[in-house]
């Protein structure tokens, strides 16, 4: 991590300032910290889930340089993030002359008149504009139509995949026959 900055002046000029000490770049939920380790973690080697999928974690861009922009600012969800904070890191990004950004946070719904109203569609817009790629969450509803955010055509929109692993268990027939499933 090369950088990081705070967005909150919508968010405290609906909600009041923030407590000093939660005033930070600082992940309180996890959200942030997730998605950025998927974007550009480093190398894992040993990584396991409870003895299972055992190998090397690793991002999409391992050892990339990362500065993070902090817009949302519930401290029990990933929620409370204000399109005015949301443009306001989209400039700074610009600004700063970062190549990607990853923008993990909700979006227009799927209907063209949104793309002009919705604050990670107009930020995205003015990023690419100056050749700056941007990807977008898809949310985290669905599968069913009509669920998908982020969807302007001029950004990247990811939705959740799987993993490479497969994760075994043995279920017991009984007369010491078992079935391996996954």
């Amino acid at each position: 991590m090369i950088g990081a900055r705070v967005f909150s002046e919508a968010y405290e000029a609906q909600y009041g300032k923030l407590d000093p000490l939660k005033r930070t770049a600082r992940d309180f939920v996890g959200h942030g910290t997730h998605t950025l380790s998927t974007a550009a973690g480093n190398f894992a080697p040993g990584a396991t889930f409870f003895g299972n999928g055992n190998g090397t974690a690793k991002g999409g861009s391992p050892k990339a340089r990362v500065a993070a922009y902090k817009v949302c600012w519930s401290t029990n969800d990933a929620g409370s993030c204000h399109e005015a904070d949301i443009l306001q890191a989209f400039d700074y990004a610009v600004y700063d002359g970062v190549d990607v950004i990853s923008a993990s946070v909700g979006g227009s719904n799927p209907y063209i008149e949104a793309f002009f109203t919705d604050g990670v569609s107009i930020g995205a817009f003015h990023a690419v504009t100056r050749n700056i790629v941007v990807v977008c969450s898809a949310g985290n509803d669905g599968p069913a139509p009509r669920t998908v955010t982020n969807v302007a055509p001029w950004s990247f929109t990811v939705a959740a995949s799987t993993i490479d692993r497969d994760f075994l268990s043995n279920i017991s027939l009984g007369n010491k026959h078992y079935l391996k499933v996954t």
